[in-house]
């Protein structure tokens, strides 16, 4: 009874959810045709309004804790520079030394933890040789064997480097030999094998050990409210389990390293658990993007429902049928396993579905049911991406609007020729 009961609730959080999306859809109906009615698409626009609402529901939702943002969930100097200015906003987590080396020459933060281990030889000697970014960029790093790659590409003699140490956050119920939920990232799972760790950094001339990260994929990037009540309930059952288990092993860890160094700060989390992470002692700050630009994968979770803020249009360039109309491109599917929820959903007009033969295409993407018989050739229809900052990586700039009226254009990675990935 108790399944059955959990099962049904997790339905109605669903359904509320859809209705919630359905009304936004409505209250969004032509305000994006009137902002952009000038320019040609494809082209991809910046809802201001709704960036600015998603910003502040974070920083809510993380309470006390500071937010360093995902800079890989924008890529856009102007949108993050926009999230910085907000109460509650405190540095950035890039993706690449390259990118961390110009976001701080750009001046956009003092404060950079580069999230994935580098062996980018070049931008560490880059980085070694300016005392400047040296002191605001921190690297991550699990192993001995990352500290041997950066004195192989930089040298003895050099200013000192941050490092962070990344913390294995995966659920093993099991243990070792068990299912691994979670990604799969470090090695450093245990107290012991963190304080090791720790000791090899602060032995090490050259290296100062300033930090702890530890991202809990299997909580924050899993939506907990999907289709299926059964599945929904088995999720959420594995996170509730998952946030126990990380949640002990992380203070244990932190104990552990902080008997061999003063840390600055330990990050934890992503958009989807902000709540769960914010509750722990052991951390001091939080990462958070994606929800920042609501993309279509986040309508499955049931904390939180972002306003839809970055979104794509694309031509009606064909009418094949009654209640089928063609765009044009539209074959932006998300990184992830390959799967329908990896490809972009169709936004406005409400009431529009991809077609299971041919999905999204590089160079047409059909769309079908009952709204795509008042389409006409040359009218739009707007996407959301799957995921928040991949749709960066199609467009050279995102077109902003506030109030129904686009305000300018900032470019992105892209359209600064920048590309990291």
């Amino acid at each position: 009874m108790i399944q059955k009961s959990l099962a049904h609730r997790g339905a109605l959080a669903y359904g509320d959810r859809v209705s919630a999306v359905r009304e936004a859809r409505g209250r969004d109906a032509g305000r994006l045709d009137t902002a952009t009615a000038d320019l040609d698409p494809p082209l991809a626009v910046a809802d201001l309004d709704a960036f600015d609402a998603n910003a502040a529901d974070l920083a809510r939702r993380a309470g006390d804790v500071p937010v360093r943002i995902a800079t890989k969930s924008l890529r856009c100097r102007e949108l993050l520079h926009r999230a910085l200015q907000f109460p509650g906003y405190r540095g950035l987590m890039c993706y690449a030394l390259p990118e961390a080396l110009w976001l701080h020459r750009e001046g956009l933060s003092q404060d950079l933890l580069v999230a994935y281990p580098t062996a980018d030889r070049a931008a560490l000697r880059e980085l070694a040789a300016d005392e400047t970014a040296a002191r605001a960029v921190s690297l991550v790093v699990d192993s001995v064997e990352h500290l041997d790659l950066v004195d192989a590409a930089t040298g003895p003699r050099r200013t000192s480097l941050r490092v962070c140490l990344e913390l294995d956050a995966s659920w093993r119920p099991l243990g070792d030999r068990g299912p691994h939920v979670g990604t799969r990232r470090s090695p450093v799972r245990t107290p012991d094998e963190a304080h090791r760790l720790a000791e090899s950094v602060v032995r090490r001339k050259g290296f100062d050990l300033v930090g702890i990260m530890a991202y809990e994929g299997q909580i924050a990037g899993i939506g907990d409210a999907p289709r299926s009540p059964l599945r929904g309930l088995a999720v959420r059952c594995v996170q509730h389990l998952s946030a126990k288990e990380i949640a002990r092993r992380r203070a244990e860890v932190v104990d552990a390293v902080r008997a061999v160094a003063a840390l600055e700060f330990v990050n934890g989390g992503g958009t989807g658990s902000l709540e769960r992470t914010c509750r722990e002692a052991a951390v001091t700050e939080v990462a958070a993007g994606s929800g920042l630009i609501g993309p279509a994968l986040f309508d499955r979770y049931r904390a939180f429902a972002p306003r839809p803020a970055v979104l794509f249009a694309l031509p009606v360039v064909h009418r094949p049928g009654p209640d089928v109309a063609t765009l044009a491109g539209g074959g932006y599917p998300a990184s992830g396993p390959a799967a329908d929820d990896r490809l972009p959903s169709p936004h406005l007009p409400a009431g529009l579905r991809l077609t299971r033969v041919e999905g999204a295409g590089e160079v047409q993407t059909p769309v079908a049911g009952a709204a795509a018989a008042d389409l006409r050739l040359g009218d739009r229809v707007w996407f959301r991406h799957a995921k928040a900052g991949e749709l960066a990586e199609r467009f050279a700039g995102y077109h902003l609007v506030r109030g129904g009226r686009r305000v300018r254009t900032a470019p992105t990675y892209r359209g600064e020729a920048r590309s990291f990935g």
